[in-house]
C-alpha cells in the first residue's frame, strides 16, 4: 500500500532572482547593516551584496506592493494586495515578524511611511476611497483613519520637521494632512498660476514647511505650506517616479532613465544617465532611488537593481536582474551543468547559474517565449514561441540553428528524446510534431490523438514512446518517431519513463485534492532518486509529495513565496535544487533540497529556519493513520450551531411585516397582563457539547451556563440567580482570576461575548463584531485585563481583547478544524495556546496579529483540554486517546497515560493537577504528572444523602472539573453537577436532561410536581417546591415527546417516538400498560377530565386514537386531519376533543368514537374546555406574532383561573397574554431564557408556577408567577410588547411625545419586541372550587 504521509525531506528557499519594479515605486533601501532590502512576488528580500547572500521574509500570503524603512533602518514595513490585505513590520536582521496590522484596508496597501521617531506608521489603501490609516504599529492599533482621495494616491510622507503633519500626492492632487487626536484633516494643495494642475508621483518634505514633489511631466514642484511657490522645469525628461531625501540632499529618478542629485536647497549637483552606461539600454526607466553616502541604489521598471558609486558614476554595477513584465512560462535545466534557462513574454531567454546565483547570458528573441528544452548533450536550446514557431539556439553563444513555423497556435511544451535523436513539439493546435535533430530538424512524424491543447509530455527511457496530457485531462501514448497512437495496456505497463512531468496518471493521482479541477496544477517534476515529487499550482504553492503518489488527497509539505500562479517547476540535473517560476510575478525562485538525512543537521542552522510555518505547512488533507475518533468528540465536531433565523434578524423581519400591523395599530387594543413571571429555577447544565464551564465564585457559589442563561447557584440555600443578557445558546464560560467576573460567549450571526459580575449580575462589557455563528472558547489572562476568544466561523478566528475598553488587540485565523480550548500564558500575556481537532498551536502576539507555530509531535492528535504549568514554558494537554502530553515551549517532552478514552477537562492546583475523562474518573496528580495521587469514581453508591437528584448511570463522562472551597466540582455529559468531597462522598447539586430535545411536559393535578420526557430516552419527575430536585427517573427504550398525568394524579401516560405509549405508576414509574398501534411518533397524549376514563393519543401519522383506560381497549379513531397532530384539549364533560395540526387546522372530534364535528367559531368560545393548550382559534388569535411565517408558536397553556395564557415559540421566548386573546397581534410580556424553541409550557395546579421546556437546550425552567402587588420590588426582567397604538389617551400631547421618545431609546437598547392586540369582549365566568379541581393538571 502506498504511503500517504508527507515526505520527510524538505525545501529551503535559497535565492530569488528579480526585483519588483513594475507598478511599484520607492521600494529599495539600504538597511543599517548595509544590506539591501526590497521585495519580489510575496517575499521580502534582504540581500547582502558583499557576501552575495539573501535572507527572506515570508510572512505575506500575496504580492507585496509597498515597503517602508524604519528611521533606525533595521525594521521594515511591507504591505500586500488581497481581499483582506495586511501590513507586516519585520526585522531585517532576523527576518522575523514584529507586528501585523490588519482589518483596515481592502484590495491592497499602496504606500507606507514611518514618522521621524518611528513610533507611527501611515498606510494608504487601494480601496475606492484610498483610505489613509495612521497606526501605533507596535500595538497594532489604528490611531486615525480618513478617506484619502477619490483617485489613486502614489506617495505619502510624514513631515519630518513638523510633528503630526503628513503630505500625500497622487492623480491630479496633493494634500497636506494634520493629525489631531484621532482625526486626520486634509487641505488640498493650491496649484494657482505657478504650475499646471497635474498628477504628482512622489514627494519629500524639507524644513520651513517646504515640500518638494515630482510631477508627471518631469518638473519638480516646490510647495510652501499648501501653496505652489515655484517649479524646477525639465528636471527630468518625463515622469519623476521616485524621490529620496538623505543628509546630503535629494535624489530623484525618472522614466527617462536618469538619476539626479540635488543639494538641500534643491540646486542640481549632478546627473547620471543610466541609458548611456555600459549596462544601459534604450527605454530604461527608474522606479526607485536610495542615496546613502557615496552609494546610490537604483531599481528599474525591468526588474534590475543597479548600485552606483557617486565618484565613479559612469560605471554602475548591475547587482540583480530578473525578467521584465510579462508572463513567465518557459523553464528548462541543463542536463549536466548547474544552469537553468528561462524564457518569458518579455521575449528574452536567460541562463542563470545556480551556483553563482547570477544571470550569465541573455538573448532577445522576436516573439514571446512559452516553453524551453535543452538537448541531452547540452548543446542545443529549443524555444517554443507564442506564435506557433520554435527556434533552436546553440547554448554556447546563443546563435540560431533553425527557426521553424509549422503551427499557428502557441507551442506550450517541447522535449528532446533521451537518445538525443528527436525533438517533440506540442502545440495548442492539439498536435505533437516530431523532428529529427540530426536531419537539421526535419519533421518526421506527428501525433494527432488529442482533441485539446497539449499541456505536458514525457519520453520513455528507450525513446520509443511519448506520453502526453491535454487540456481535456486525457492522457495519451504514441509510438516514436512515427507518432502512431499506442493503446495496448499490457505493452504500456512495461514502459519506463525517463522523466515525469505529467500531471495525469496513476503515479501522480495523489497530487490532486479530493475534489478539484484538473487544471489548477500547472507543473510537476519527479525526483526518482529520492522518490519525491514537486508540484506547482495556481495558488502560488510549491508542494512536496512522495513519489509515486497513488491515492487521492495525499499528504504533502507546502511552501509559500510566489504570490500568484506558478507556471513551471524543475529539479536541477543533480537534484540539489528545485527551480520554480512565477507567471504574473515573473520571478525565478531557487530552493535547496534538504533530504531526510540532512534534516537533523540543519535544524540549528539559519535563523529563519525557525519560521518553519511559512516555509512548510503540513498538508490540509486528513491523515490516513489517525486513530478512530471518539464518538463524543465526533458528535461535537459536527455541531455547527447554525440557525435559520437568529434573534438578531427579528428587527428586520418585523420591519418587513410592518405594513400588516400598521392597520392594527390604529385599533384599540387590550393591554398586556398586569402580573408577570420571574425565572425561579432551571434544571439543567450544558455538558453534552461544552467543557470546562463550571466554577466556584469568590463567595463559594457555583457559576455555570445552560440555554441562554448564566446561572449562579447557592448550594447552601439551593437557590439560583440568573444573568439574562444573552439571547441564544451560551457555548463557553470563563472565570476571571479573582473569581468575581465571568465571561460567556453565545451563538449568533454576529455573536457576542458578555463579561458580567456574579454578585449583582450586571454586564460590565459586551464584545461584538468579530465572531460569526458563535463563540466556542474563552480565557482571561492572569492579570484579568485581557480576554481571548475563538469563533465558530470556518477559520475559527482567534481574537485577543482588552475587554474593559471593548477593543481588540489582535486577531488571526485559528485553524480550519474545530478549536476546543484557548489559554493565555499566565506569566507572559502575549503568548497563548489553542488546542482542538488534530491541532496544538503555540501563539505569540505581534501587533494586531498573532503568529502561531504547530506543536511538534509525530502525528497530529486531537486535543481536548490544556493548561499551563508552573513555569512559563510548560504546557500540559489532554488528548482524545486518554494521554496527557507534557510540552516545553513547543516541543513534546513526554506523554503519560491518564484515562481510558478522552481527557475532557483539567485544572491546575497549587501543587499538581486534577483531570477528568470520559471514563467517569476524577484523578489528582502531582505537579509533574509523575504520580497519580488519588482517583474518585463517580458512582451511585457513593452519592451523599443530601443529593438533589439521582445519578443516571455510573461513571458518566466528565466534561468540566474545577476546585475550590475544599471540594472538587464536576460537570458531566449527562447534565449533572456534582461536588466531590476529598474524602469520597459525592453530592449531586443540579441536573437536567441529557442531549436530545425535550418536548414532553406535564404538571401534577394537585401536587407541586411535574414530569418531563425527552429524546434522551428518560422520563423524569421533578419537585417544583423548595427542594428543586429530581424525584424519580426511568430509562425508556425510545425517546418520548409527550406525557400527561391522570386527573387524580396516580397514573402517568407517556408517548414514545416509535408510535408506542405507556401508562406508568406516577410514583414508582413502573409499567401499568403499554400499546403499540402506530408507526409514527406519538405527538400528544391526554386523559379525559374528571374520571380519566378515556385516553386520547395523537400521532405523527395524523390520527388520534381514543382508548378506554378501564378496559385497556382502543374504542375510537379520529380521522380527517391533513397533517400530524400538534395539540389536543378535552372539554369539561370529556365528550369533545379539540385538535390542532401542523397544517394549521382546528378540528373537533366527538369521544369516544372519534366522529368529526364542524363547530362554528362563535360556538367554540362558548364550550367549556377542561384545558386550553391549543394555539389556534379566535380566542388565541393574538398570540401569533407579526413574523409568524418565520416563527411558530409551539405551545400554549391557560392558567386555571382562565385569565392568563402563556405561550412558547421557536425563537425561545416565553410570553404572557391576557385571555382570551382576541384580534391579531396582542400585547404581551416577553421573557428570554431558553435559547432555541420553547417546546412546551404548563402552569402548576395552583397557577403559582409556570414550567417551560426548551427543545435543544434540554432545560426545564421553573418561573414563579407574580401578581401585580409584589412585582414592583425587583427590576423587571421582562419586556412589554411593541406599543405602536394610539390608544394610550389621557396624556397631554407633550407627555405622549416624551413617552414615545423614551420608548424609542428603549427599543434601541434592547431587541425589538413583538406586536399588538385587541380587547377581550367575552370575559369567562369564574369557576367554583369543585369545578376547578377537575380542570387543573
Amino acid at each position: 500500500m502506498a504511503d500517504r504521509t508527507a515526505p520527510n525531506c524538505h525545501l529551503r528557499l535559497e535565492w530569488v532572482y528579480g526585483y519588483r519594479g513594475h507598478q511599484c515605486r520607492n521600494n529599495l533601501y539600504y538597511t543599517a547593516a548595509k544590506e539591501i532590502v526590497y521585495f519580489v512576488a510575496g517575499v521580502g528580500v534582504v540581500y547582502n551584496t558583499r557576501e552575495h547572500k539573501q535572507k527572506f521574509y515570508l510572512g505575506h500570503n500575496d504580492d507585496i506592493i509597498s515597503l517602508a524603512l524604519h528611521p533606525e533602518r533595521v525594521l521594515v514595513a511591507t504591505g500586500q494586495v488581497g481581499k483582506e490585505p495586511y501590513i507586516c513590520v519585520w526585522d531585517s536582521y532576523t527576518v522575523q515578524t514584529v507586528s501585523i496590522l490588519k482589518d483596515m484596508h481592502t484590495q491592497g496597501v499602496a504606500c507606507l511611511a514611518f514618522d521621524l521617531d518611528g513610533q507611527c506608521l501611515v498606510s494608504v489603501g487601494l480601496d475606492s476611497k484610498n483610505t489613509i490609516c495612521v497606526w501605533d504599529w507596535r500595538q497594532g492599533k489604528v490611531l486615525a483613519a480618513a478617506p484619502g482621495h477619490t483617485d489613486r494616491i502614489f506617495d505619502i510622507s510624514w513631515d519630518l520637521y513638523q510633528q503630526s503633519k503628513l503630505v500625500s500626492c497622487g492623480v491630479k492632487h496633493i494634500k497636506f494632512w494634520s493629525l489631531c487626536g484621532n482625526a486626520l484633516t486634509p487641505k488640498r494643495g493650491v496649484f494657482g498660476k505657478t504650475g499646471d494642475l497635474q498628477t504628482i508621483l512622489c514627494l519629500a518634505c524639507a524644513r520651513d514647511e517646504i515640500t518638494y514633489s515630482g510631477a508627471l511631466n518631469g518638473d519638480i514642484y516646490v510647495w510652501k505650506g499648501i501653496n505652489l511657490i515655484r517649479t524646477v522645469q525639465g528636471a527630468h525628461g518625463s515622469g519623476i517616479f521616485s524621490m529620496n531625501a538623505c543628509e546630503e540632499g535629494f535624489a530623484t529618478g525618472g522614466r527617462d532613465g536618469c538619476i539626479r542629485l540635488w543639494d538641500l536647497n534643491f540646486k542640481p549637483i549632478t546627473v547620471i544617465d543610466l541609458r548611456e552606461t555600459d549596462q544601459g539600454y534604450k527605454g530604461l526607466s527608474v522606479r526607485s532611488v536610495c542615496w546613502r553616502g557615496d552609494h546610490i541604489l537604483v531599481g528599474t521598471q525591468d526588474s534590475e537593481i543597479f548600485e552606483v558609486v557617486v565618484h565613479d558614476r559612469t560605471k554602475p554595477f548591475l547587482i540583480m536582474q530578473g525578467h521584465c513584465e510579462g508572463e513567465l512560462w518557459a523553464l528548462a535545466v541543463h542536463p549536466t551543468k548547474p544552469l537553468a534557462m528561462t524564457g518569458s513574454d518579455d521575449r528574452s531567454v536567460r541562463i542563470w547559474s545556480l551556483v553563482d546565483h547570477a544571470l550569465i547570458a541573455r538573448c532577445n528573441m522576436e516573439e514571446p517565449i512559452r516553453c524551453a528544452a535543452v538537448s541531452t548533450d547540452g548543446i542545443h536550446l529549443a524555444l517554443g514561441m507564442k506564435d506557433g514557431s520554435f527556434t533552436v539556439l546553440r547554448v554556447r553563444d546563443m546563435t540560431e540553428v533553425v527557426h521553424i513555423k509549422d503551427r499557428k497556435e502557441a507551442i506550450h511544451e517541447l522535449k528532446y528524446s533521451p537518445d538525443g535523436a528527436h525533438l517533440a513539439v506540442g502545440s495548442n493546435d492539439n498536435s505533437v510534431d516530431i523532428y529529427g535533430v540530426v536531419q537539421r530538424y526535419k519533421k518526421v512524424g506527428e501525433c494527432m490523438g488529442s482533441s485539446s491543447f497539449i499541456t505536458h509530455m514525457d519520453w520513455s527511457t528507450d525513446s520509443k514512446y511519448l506520453q502526453t496530457n491535454d487540456g481535456n485531462c486525457r492522457r495519451l501514448f504514441y509510438r516514436m518517431p512515427s507518432g502512431k497512437e499506442a493503446t495496448n495496456r499490457e505493452e504500456l505497463k512495461l514502459v519506463q519513463w525517463s522523466s515525469w512531468t505529467c500531471v495525469l496518471g496513476p503515479e501522480v493521482n495523489g497530487i490532486w485534492p479530493k475534489y478539484s479541477d484538473i487544471n489548477d496544477i500547472n507543473s510537476v517534476d519527479a525526483n526518482f532518486n529520492s522518490q519525491v515529487l514537486v508540484t506547482a499550482d495556481d495558488y502560488g504553492l510549491v508542494k512536496l509529495f512522495r513519489y509515486p503518489c497513488i491515492r487521492k488527497g495525499a499528504k504533502f509539505k507546502k511552501y509559500l513565496g510566489h504570490s500568484a500562479h506558478i507556471t513551471n517547476v524543475r529539479w536541477s540535473h543533480d537534484y540539489q535544487w528545485v527551480i520554480t517560476i512565477g507567471g504574473a510575478d515573473h520571478s525565478v525562485f531557487q530552493w535547496k533540497f534538504v533530504p531526510e538525512r540532512k534534516l537533523k543537521e540543519t535544524l540549528h542552522l539559519a535563523p529563519q529556519e525557525t519560521l518553519v510555518d511559512s516555509h512548510s505547512e503540513e498538508s490540509d488533507s486528513d491523515q490516513s493513520d489517525v486513530p478512530e475518533m471518539d464518538s463524543e468528540i465526533e458528535q461535537e465536531t459536527q455541531l455547527t450551531y447554525r440557525r435559520q433565523v437568529y434573534k438578531e434578524d427579528l428587527p428586520q423581519l418585523i420591519e418587513q411585516c410592518k405594513e400588516k400591523h400598521r392597520a392594527m395599530a390604529m385599533k384599540k387594543r387590550e393591554r398586556a397582563p398586569a402580573s408577570g413571571l420571574r425565572l425561579h429555577f432551571i434544571h439543567g447544565y450544558r455538558g453534552y457539547d461544552c467543557r470546562s464551564n463550571l466554577f466556584y465564585t469568590q463567595t463559594g457559589e457555583i457559576v455555570y451556563h445552560v440555554a441562554a442563561v448564566g446561572v449562579v447557584y447557592n448550594r447552601q440555600q439551593n437557590t439560583q440567580r440568573f444573568y439574562l443578557g444573552h439571547d441564544d445558546d451560551i457555548l463557553c464560560l470563563a472565570i476571571h482570576p479573582i473569581k468575581d467576573y465571568v465571561a460567556t460567549g453565545q451563538v449568533g450571526r454576529d455573536s457576542s461575548i458578555h463579561i458580567w459580575e456574579t454578585e449583582f449580575l450586571k454586564p460590565l462589557s459586551v464584545l461584538k463584531g468579530f465572531h460569526q455563528f458563535g463563540v466556542c472558547a474563552l480565557d482571561f489572562s492572569a492579570d484579568g485585563k485581557r480576554l481571548a476568544s475563538v469563533g465558530l466561523d470556518d477559520n475559527h478566528t482567534i481574537v485577543l481583547w482588552e475587554w474593559r475598553k471593548g477593543e481588540k488587540f489582535s486577531t488571526i485565523q485559528g485553524s480550519k478544524d474545530k478549536i476546543f480550548v484557548i489559554k493565555i500564558n499566565p506569566y507572559m500575556p502575549d503568548k497563548l495556546i489553542t488546542v482542538g481537532v488534530k491541532h496544538m498551536k503555540f501563539w505569540h502576539r505581534a501587533g494586531g496579529g498573532l503568529i502561531g507555530k504547530k506543536g511538534s509531535m509525530g502525528k497530529a492528535e486531537t486535543m481536548m483540554c490544556a493548561v499551563y504549568g508552573w513555569t512559563e514554558e510548560m504546557v500540559f494537554s489532554g488528548t482524545c486517546a486518554g494521554d496527557i502530553c507534557i510540552w516545553r515551549e513547543m516541543f513534546l517532552v513526554k506523554t503519560v497515560k491518564a484515562h481510558d478514552g478522552p481527557v475532557f477537562s483539567m485544572h491546575t492546583l497549587e501543587k499538581g493537577f486534577v483531570t477528568g475523562g470520559k471514563d467517569g474518573i476524577v484523578a489528582l496528580w502531582d505537579d509533574t504528572f509523575e504520580r497519580c495521587l488519588k482517583t474518585f469514581a463517580i458512582k451511585r453508591a457513593v452519592l451523599a444523602p443530601g443529593s438533589k437528584g439521582l445519578l443516571l448511570e455510573d461513571n458518566p463522562s466528565i466534561r468540566a472539573i474545577s476546585l475550590g472551597h475544599g471540594h472538587i466540582l464536576v460537570g458531566t455529559k449527562n447534565g449533572e453537577i456534582l461536588e466531590v468531597d476529598k474524602n469520597g462522598p459525592i453530592t449531586l447539586l443540579v441536573q437536567g436532561h441529557m442531549e436530545g430535545e425535550v418536548w414532553g411536559l406535564a404538571t401534577h393535578p394537585h401536587l407541586p410536581l411535574c414530569a418531563t420526557v425527552s429524546d434522551d430516552k428518560t422520563l423524569r419527575i421533578w419537585d417544583l417546591s423548595p427542594s428543586h430536585c429530581m424525584l424519580a427517573v426511568r430509562k425508556l427504550k425510545k425517546g418520548g415527546r409527550c406525557c400527561c398525568f391522570s386527573p387524580e394524579g396516580k397514573a402517568l401516560a407517556v408517548g414514545l417516538n416509535d408510535g408506542s405509549f405507556l401508562i406508568v405508576n406516577a410514583d414508582t414509574l413502573e409499567d401499568l400498560v403499554s400499546f403499540h398501534h402506530r408507526k409514527d411518533i406519538i405527538s400528544e397524549i391526554r386523559f379525559s377530565p374528571v374520571t380519566g376514563k378515556y385516553l386520547a393519543v395523537a400521532s405523527g401519522d395524523s390520527f388520534v386514537d381514543i382508548y378506554n383506560v378501564m378496559s385497556s381497549k382502543r374504542v375510537g379513531v379520529c380521522k380527517g386531519s391533513m397533517n400530524y397532530i400538534t395539540h389536543m384539549d378535552w372539554d369539561k364533560r370529556g365528550k369533545l376533543l379539540q385538535v390542532n395540526t401542523s397544517a394549521k387546522e382546528q378540528l373537533f372530534f366527538e369521544a369516544p368514537r372519534g366522529k368529526k364535528q364542524t363547530i362554528p367559531a362563535t360556538e367554540v368560545d362558548k364550550i367549556d374546555w377542561s384545558t386550553w393548550t391549543c394555539v389556534l382559534g379566535s380566542s388565541c388569535e393574538g398570540i401569533w406574532p407579526v413574523v409568524s411565517e418565520v416563527t411558530e408558536v409551539t405551545s400554549a397553556c391557560l392558567s386555571s383561573d382562565r385569565t392568563l395564557l402563556s405561550t412558547g415559540d421557536d425563537l425561545g421566548y416565553v410570553k404572557l397574554f391576557k385571555y382570551p386573546v382576541k384580534g391579531k397581534y396582542a400585547k404581551f410580556k416577553r421573557y428570554m431564557a431558553h435559547s432555541t424553541h420553547v417546546t412546551n409550557v404548563r402552569w402548576s395546579h395552583d397557577d403559582s408556577l409556570l414550567a417551560s421546556v426548551g427543545g435543544f437546550d434540554t432545560c426545564l425552567m421553573i418561573w414563579s408567577h407574580e401578581t401585580e402587588g409584589c412585582r414592583e420590588a425587583r427590576q423587571c426582567d421582562s419586556e412589554e410588547s411593541d406599543i405602536e397604538s394610539e390608544d394610550d389617551g389621557g396624556y397631554d400631547s407633550d407627555v405622549t411625545r416624551e413617552n414615545e421618545i423614551i420608548y424609542v431609546i428603549k427599543a434601541l437598547s434592547t431587541n425589538v419586541r413583538s406586536m399588538t392586540g385587541v380587547k377581550p369582549h367575552l370575559q369567562q365566568k369564574e369557576l367554583s372550587v369543585d369545578e376547578r379541581q377537575g380542570v387543573v393538571r
